[in-house]
């Protein structure tokens, strides 16, 4: 059967996300505006602590908000994992929290925005964006679960489960790409919208309308349908076999963690890409609209990069997608490295959207399929760990080292055309 293409993920997305009877369609709802705000956030932070201070405060200041973005994990996954694991209506109530807490954060960042209450402020917004982050990843099997079982009641085995035909139907990585898709989208808009305030208003400004906007986010979260009896009951517990897995093995089979091996990869790749050229961008005094260019560009790449996914999805193993996105990567890295100029550079940042945009929907897959349902919070915790731990590695590399373009691409594609060689053959080795 052909797969479906862009334009029917596209149109699946928009229908699912104005179908507010759907359990998917709000949880779409709640992430388009919880990325408005994401974004706005994004747009007021980079105007105030990065291009409008000379280039040695902003090194500083950059790496203080690097380190703030490993923080929040110490609480999201040790405390907060196991939390949202304890039942199925706790993570609904988690979404709201995170949104509703931002809502404050915000407002009051914008009016420390100059002084040091701002990186506490930002401390606990970023551990509240990392809660909705963790959080999602476990909902989308859920809700996708509680409207196939609602929708397809007549279709079930003789335990009342849906048979398997149901389950598969429409697959994870097709719901992480709609998500995807539609965070995109509204990054593209809240972005330019953000942009525009930035300019006229200042960054303060930026920062109250995000406040404004995860209120909307709050209201929206508490819309989130409740899961089936069967889903609460799926969550609600793991077997004694799969606790003793879990404790024994907390990386997963061997798919999810040589899976998480090679998103990390790219996750360090999108930091490295991402700091090398706002600080190439320094030094050559490109002012903000070459960086919002280069966003706009990831974004449209990852536009690009969801069709591949979408087109490719039903055709190729997600591991296989996740290799192809090392080799585009290192491939696209090592031709930017032969041209070492600015316009190069911020195609490179479309490049590597598309790349990312295939990868990230493709592990977020493996870990749904692989992962009892009981303990995908604290599993989507321990991971998002591992992969921010790993941006950050990638961001402070070109921030604490003065790195030229053709530099700092050569050392990506040597990493990451390496990668795309042991992904495969290690994860083969290690099932055999």
């Amino acid at each position: 059967m052909r797969a479906p293409g862009f334009v029917s993920l596209a149109r699946a997305s928009a229908q699912d996300l104005f179908d507010q009877k759907t359990a998917f369609g709000r949880l779409a709802l709640v992430h388009v505006i919880m990325m408005a705000g994401d974004t706005l956030v994004t747009v007021s932070l980079a105007g105030s602590l990065f291009f409008s201070v000379s280039p040695t405060e902003a090194k500083g200041k950059v790496l203080l908000y690097l380190l703030l973005t490993i923080a929040p994990f110490a609480v999201v996954s040790p405390v907060l994992g196991p939390l949202i694991d304890r039942s199925a209506n706790g993570r609904r109530v988690l979404v709201a929290l995170s949104a509703g807490v931002r809502a404050v954060l915000c407002w009051l960042m914008a009016e420390h925005l100059n002084s040091l209450w701002l990186f506490p402020l930002a401390f606990l917004l970023l551990v509240s964006s990392k809660l909705y982050v963790v959080t999602r990843g476990a909902l989308v099997p859920e809700m996708a679960r509680t409207d196939q079982f609602r929708e397809h009641a007549d279709r079930v085995d003789d335990a009342g489960w849906p048979k398997e035909e149901v389950a598969e139907e429409k697959g994870f990585a097709g719901f992480n790409a709609q998500l995807t898709l539609l965070g995109t989208l509204i990054g593209l808009i809240a972005g330019s919208v953000g942009a525009g305030i930035l300019k006229a208003l200042g960054a303060p400004s930026v920062l109250v309308v995000a406040s404004f906007v995860y209120v909307g986010a709050t209201v929206a979260s508490a819309r989130l349908q409740r899961p089936t009896q069967l889903v609460r009951d799926e969550v609600a517990g793991l077997t004694q076999s799969e606790r003793d897995l879990n404790a024994l093995n907390p990386l997963g089979d061997v798919e999810v963690a040589w899976g998480l091996g090679a998103a990390a990869l790219m996750r360090f790749s999108v930091g490295f890409a991402t700091f090398l050229l706002a600080f190439g961008l320094r030094r050559e005094s490109a002012g903000l609209g070459w960086y919002a260019f280069a966003l706009g560009l990831s974004a449209v790449g990852a536009l690009g990069g969801l069709a591949f996914v979408t087109r490719m999805r039903n055709v190729l193993k997600e591991s296989t997608l996740l290799t192809i996105a090392l080799f585009a990567t290192g491939v696209g890295a090592a031709f930017a490295s032969t041209h070492p100029v600015l316009w190069v550079q911020v195609l490179l940042a479309g490049w590597l959207g598309s790349s990312a945009a295939v990868a990230q929907p493709s592990f977020d897959a493996i870990t749904q399929k692989n992962v009892a349902p009981g303990a995908q919070g604290r599993t989507f915790a321990r991971f998002a760990v591992r992969q921010q731990l790993l941006w950050v590695l990638g961001a402070l590399i070109p921030v604490a080292i003065a790195l030229s373009f053709s530099a700092g691409d050569r050392l990506l594609a040597v990493l990451m055309i390496l990668a795309s060689v042991v992904y495969p053959i290690g994860r083969r080795a290690a099932r055999h």
